[in-house]
């Protein structure tokens, strides 16, 4: 029972935070990227299901194509008349040579339509990937003119951004952000629990590490803003 991500346990978690957020910044920009990450996170939530099923359409038809192959070489098998005398050793080599190639051929075309299915799982996972990937660098957007040190606004320009959020909101904006991408990071991780592909799997160590690493930068944020306003530690989630 807990040595498995639940996705839908995931996605009540997104849209607890995302009710956190507009009831602290109501209308704000993090507000509207929580609810989209919890759009993704019921579309990822089917998605689980689906790549956890078999998919018979491409089993039944990779089955039938390669009944049919093999149908096709027994018939040729049949219906030609192969003679075994050999006058000459160069002929007995092309011969060798050209029955090694049929034999790759026809191989290489059963392992394709064997791993059809397992391509047809990689392919939706990767796109689900790129998703999450996608709006971790949102997340990360919304943080990025967020800064902790408040004495850095008496050398303000006109094109410098508005900061209007007092110390205590501010750690909270940012441990909102980190929230998010460990979130993501654990939609990621579903993909991974249920599909063994290489591929796949070092697509999720990617958007994990992403993650991972654009919350360190926002910690270190919080870790300054702390040093310099101790009032902050004391803000409810």
């Amino acid at each position: 029972m807990y040595r498995h991500l639940d996705a839908q346990r995931i996605s009540e978690t997104v849209e607890r935070l995302c009710r956190r957020i507009e009831e602290r910044f109501p209308g704000s920009g993090l507000s509207r990227v929580c609810r989209e990450l919890l759009d993704v996170a019921h579309r990822h939530e089917v998605q689980i299901k689906r790549l956890m099923r078999p998919n018979w359409l491409a089993r039944i038809g990779a089955a039938l194509t390669i009944l049919i192959l093999v149908a096709v070489v027994i018939g040729v098998g049949i219906s030609l008349r192969i003679s075994i005398r050999v006058d000459r050793i160069t002929d007995l080599l092309q011969g060798l040579d050209a029955a090694v190639n049929e034999i790759i051929l026809l191989s290489l075309a059963l392992f394709f339509l064997v791993s059809l299915e397992g391509r047809f799982k990689r392919r939706a996972a990767l796109l689900a990937l790129h998703q999450l990937r996608s709006i971790a660098h949102v997340i990360d957007m919304h943080q990025l003119t967020k800064d902790p040190d408040a004495e850095s606004s008496q050398f303000a320009t006109p094109s410098s951004p508005t900061r209007l959020l007092t110390p205590v909101e501010l750690a909270r904006y940012l441990d909102y952000c980190s929230e998010l991408l460990a979130l993501v990071s654990k939609l990621a991780a579903l993909h991974a629990q249920h599909l063994r592909d290489p591929v796949v799997l070092n697509a999720v160590n990617d958007v994990e590490e992403l993650a991972a690493g654009l919350s360190q930068k926002i910690w270190q944020k919080i870790i300054v803003l702390g040093a310099k306003n101790p009032s902050t530690k004391l803000a409810p989630p």
